[in-house]
């Protein structure tokens, strides 16, 4: 099948543990197929912070050639996830008058309270990720989706504002563009998510979605179909790996093998008795420990991360109005017993988020571990494709007339 390389959307994901780069396009009956895919172990990152610019270029250069290799497609552009406890939100509302004679707002309206919302003061360190209007108001009447075409003597928007470290941001963005890779737009990694797994209705009844990755949790709670409080907490899969290590004196490696063969967030449900074979440090120091011991450990962490979710989630003043529960993505997601403890802990509903409506090489992406990289080419195709509003010709400025020193130079010349 002959690729149409203007349809051909791109999506890189540099995460703790991994580099992902998937290639898709979108199909006619609204899918999305995915025709590369390229994983590499991340290097120079750490809880979603470019920690070595070398070692990152080199992981990043690495997945986008396997993706290249895999679709037959020379990528030069593409949409970049982003995490890091460095990213912060905030929320802000813009106000602006209509002061046209017929009080019709129209697109440029809309683009002007946005940016009245935007004109906040940050730090000069940092940098503007997201504006994301959450409802507008019209003359007092709130809980408008849209409001181009309306009547109206003010207009308010409502807006969810993402910031991140301005050195942090530039330094994932130079890192892909080492590898001749331009960045179309830079995503969170909870958004991105959000776009892969969530339902509209879920989104409009109150959702949590938590994208538990190696080094962070991104956390996006959505109510009225927006996004309205962000965040990202610097804990992840990682951490439990780490403790693993620590507690049963092995290695890295080992304790990642062991945490997904045989871990269970919920250590009551496993029998005591069962035996888990382990590799310590050296060849020939293996030894058998309690299955029971590991989940012990597992659980310990995950209950302070599920802790840390719904402190978030009392923070943000919506607790109790999230009938849709939490979602849960990344790889951390697919440990045995995980939905389970978040139930008991948060008393929500908890499920896992699979990438919806995928074709191609679906098999490869369709765990929780892609969910932001396949959310990265939906948004890429939802902000390329959107069809445009009919936005009415402004009328032209006035000219000022010439005042002062100008108006009498002016007078002299014949």
């Amino acid at each position: 099948m002959r690729l149409d390389k203007d349809r051909l959307v791109v999506g890189i994901d540099a995460g703790t543990t991994k580099v992902c780069t998937l290639v898709g396009e979108p199909c006619e009956n609204g899918n999305l197929r995915i025709i590369g895919v390229g994983a590499c172990p991340s290097r120079g990152i750490r809880r979603g912070v470019v920690v070595n610019v070398e070692e990152t270029e080199k992981a990043i250069l690495a997945s986008v050639e396997k993706a290249e290799r895999i679709a037959g497609y020379k990528i030069q552009h593409a949409c970049v996830g982003l995490a890091g406890p460095h990213v912060s939100s905030m929320n802000s509302r813009g106000v602006v008058a209509i002061s046209r004679g017929d009080h019709e707002i129209i697109q440029e309206d809309v683009d002007r309270a946005v940016e009245a919302a935007r004109a906040i003061a940050i730090p000069n360190n940092r940098q503007v990720i997201h504006v994301i209007p959450r409802g507008y108001i019209v003359d007092g009447q709130d809980g408008v989706k849209d409001p181009v075409g309306m009547l109206g003597f003010r207009l308010e928007v409502e807006t969810h504002i993402v910031t991140g470290a301005a050195a942090s941001v530039q330094n994932l963005v130079r890192c892909v563009q080492k590898g001749d890779v331009e960045v179309n737009d830079l995503v969170l990694d909870a958004l991105a998510s959000s776009e892969a797994v969530l339902t509209e209705e879920e989104k409009e009844m109150g959702v949590v979605l938590a994208d538990v990755g190696g080094g962070t949790t991104d956390i996006a709670i959505f109510m009225d179909g927006a996004a309205w409080h962000t965040t990202v907490l610097p804990v992840g899969g990682s951490h439990i790996t780490n403790d693993i290590a620590v507690g049963l004196r092995t290695a890295t490696a080992t304790a990642e093998d062991i945490k997904i063969r045989c871990g269970y967030a919920v250590a009551a449900a496993v029998d005591e008795a069962e035996p888990v074979e382990l590799v310590g440090f050296g060849r020939e120091n293996q030894r058998v420990v309690s299955r029971r011991a590991l989940s012990e450990i597992i659980e310990l962490r995950s209950r302070e991360i599920f802790g840390l979710i719904l402190g978030e989630i009392k923070r943000s003043g919506y607790d109790g109005l999230l009938p849709a529960g939490l979602v849960l993505t990344g790889g951390t997601a697919e440990l045995s017993g995980i939905t389970e403890l978040g139930s008991e802990i948060l008393q929500l509903p908890v499920r896992v988020g699979y990438p919806r409506s995928l074709e191609g090489l679906s098999d490869v992406v369709s765990g929780p571990a892609y969910a932001a990289g396949v959310g990265l080419l939906v948004w890429s195709i939802a902000n390329r494709d959107s069809p445009a509003k009919p936005v009415k010709k402004a009328r032209p400025p006035r000219k000022k007339k010439p005042g002062g020193l100008l108006k009498l130079l002016r007078s002299f010349v014949p």
